[in-house]
């Protein structure tokens, strides 16, 4: 019995190429998605630069492991030459800076998805979200939506406590902001695939809303998949030209997918959500059948948990290249988590959720999936001093 140390690379069919898709059809526009990874017939290996073996095992059948990912599996080699696993053990959570103090609610209005779109910019939730962020909307004396009763009069009585716009002290917009449409098929020189015009017209209308935000609140913007930026991560910031009327304002930051923010010294790490989305996918589906030796799941797990268990690998999106694109670093891995932070949120997921990652240490990070604004018309608030999170919707109806 011995450990060995290796990375995880995960052999499926049901996996995309890549190279494939770029030899078949010549070129690419936008990533291939496709269904779950792990469908029972992959063959799992832990690699290095020595060469590659085969692990087995109910351990491995059971586990969520995804390409990419560095681990260390404890068994014992097996008569035809494969490694028969009885326990996998991972980096664990990085160091983590001390959390300050915070006296007074400080929140931080968490949006992803607004998906705006050129038949309708900025639709009715999304002005009734705007005058939210602004303070404009009515009385907001209200704080946690699952308060009861009692703790809701208690706050009544309380004069001194300052509306919820008051409060937010950074909104961030994380992805799909905009919407918009494939452009039209045909050659380079021709005008109709060059014709943009409404593009531009559906950047200024929200360039327009995110302004009047930005002026009450600080706004960070982050690129999502379905924006007009990089295919391959890490996104780079959108270009600054493209929303003009915001940057006419101090508190906008145009920010990069991930991206690290620092919000009175509580450091919150942000996704658009692409990397959860493509590790979720090496999840086995609860219709596959499991081998009779490994553990029954008993659930599938929540985008939230997902995320919370990545920071135990120390690596948010471990599965790129191999089925997430991103940019061909050769020196470093921007992906690495040096330290922990003290949020992570991930955006445009299909609900709310939340989850907690411990360390050995002490450590221990609020994770938040943010649901997607045009699906569900909600948003998150994180609450900076007690790490309790809210979640606000706005019905028109």
């Amino acid at each position: 019995t011995a450990y060995i140390v290796g990375t995880v690379f995960i052999d499926s069919r049901a996996k995309p190429s890549t190279l494939d898709q770029v030899e078949r059809e010549h070129w690419i526009s936008d990533p291939a998605v496709g269904g779950a990874y792990r469908d029972g017939a992959e063959t799992v290996f832990l690699e290095d630069e020595s060469g590659r073996i085969e692990l087995v095992g109910g351990v491995v059948d059971g586990a969520l492991l995804v390409s990419g990912l560095v681990a260390a599996v404890l068994g014992a080699e097996t008569p035809d030459g494969r490694f028969g696993v009885t326990d996998v053990c991972f980096a664990g959570m990085a160091p983590q800076p001390a959390r300050p103090a915070v006296p007074e609610d400080r929140l931080v209005a968490l949006v992803s998805g607004l998906g705006a779109r050129a038949e309708c910019p900025v639709t009715l939730e999304m002005q009734l979200l705007a005058e939210f962020l602004c303070g404009t909307l009515g009385s907001a004396n209200q704080n946690d939506q699952n308060q009861d009763q009692s703790d809701r009069d208690q706050n009544s009585q309380d004069q001194n406590l300052p509306p919820v716009a008051a409060r937010i002290v950074q909104v961030v917009v994380a992805g799909n902001t905009l919407s918009l449409a494939p452009p039209p098929l045909g050659h380079t020189e021709d005008a109709r695939a060059n014709d943009r015009s409404g593009a531009a017209a559906l950047v200024a209308a929200v360039d327009g809303f995110l302004a009047d935000i930005a002026a009450a609140v600080p706004l960070a913007l982050m690129p999502g998949a379905h924006d007009p930026a990089d295919a391959s991560l890490p996104q780079q910031p959108m270009h600054a030209g493209m929303f003009a009327r915001c940057a006419q304002y101090s508190g906008f930051r145009s920010l990069s997918n991930p991206a690290l923010l620092d919000v009175g010294g509580c450091v919150l790490l942000g996704s658009s959500g692409q990397n959860v989305d493509d590790i979720a996918r090496y999840v086995r589906p609860p219709t596959t059948p499991a081998p009779t030796h490994a553990p029954t799941p008993t659930s599938t797990p929540s985008p939230a948990a997902l995320a919370a268990e990545s920071l135990q690998w120390r690596h948010i999106a471990p599965s790129a290249p191999d089925t997430l694109w991103c940019y061909p670093f050769s020196g470093r891995d921007p992906f690495i988590l040096p330290l922990a932070p003290h949020v992570y949120f991930v955006g445009n997921q299909e609900r709310p959720g939340e989850a907690a990652a411990r360390g050995a240490d002490g450590q221990h990070t609020t994770v938040v999936a943010v649901p997607s604004f045009a699906q569900t018309h909600s948003i998150v608030l994180l609450n900076l001093r007690s790490m309790q999170c809210t979640t606000v919707r706005f019905d028109a109806k």
